[in-house]
């Protein structure tokens, strides 16, 4: 086994892993598989121009489900890319 460098930056961590492979730094045979339930994912603010009635009525389906509509959005986001990505 290699061992691992010590990364002054995350950045250059990042670097080291997009250019390496793991398997001759870590023996995977040992490792287990572990819940991090309190981990949040990384969000990023983005601008989405939308017809108005597009969003119109993305509020009524928003709130007869009783959910705020960014949610309902972030919802069927999150349905349709594991539908596409499970094709």
């Amino acid at each position: 086994m290699k061992k691992i460098p010590k990364f002054k930056t995350e950045a250059e961590e990042r670097e080291f892993w997009a250019n390496s492979d793991s398997s001759d730094n870590i023996d995977w045979s040992k490792a287990r598989r572990v819940l991090l339930p309190n981990i949040k994912p990384s969000l990023r603010t983005i601008s989405l121009r939308l017809p108005e009635i597009m969003l119109e009525e993305l509020k009524l389906i928003a709130n007869k489900r009783d959910v705020p509509y960014q949610s309902l959005i972030k919802m069927f986001l999150s349905e349709r890319l594991s539908k596409e990505l499970n094709a």
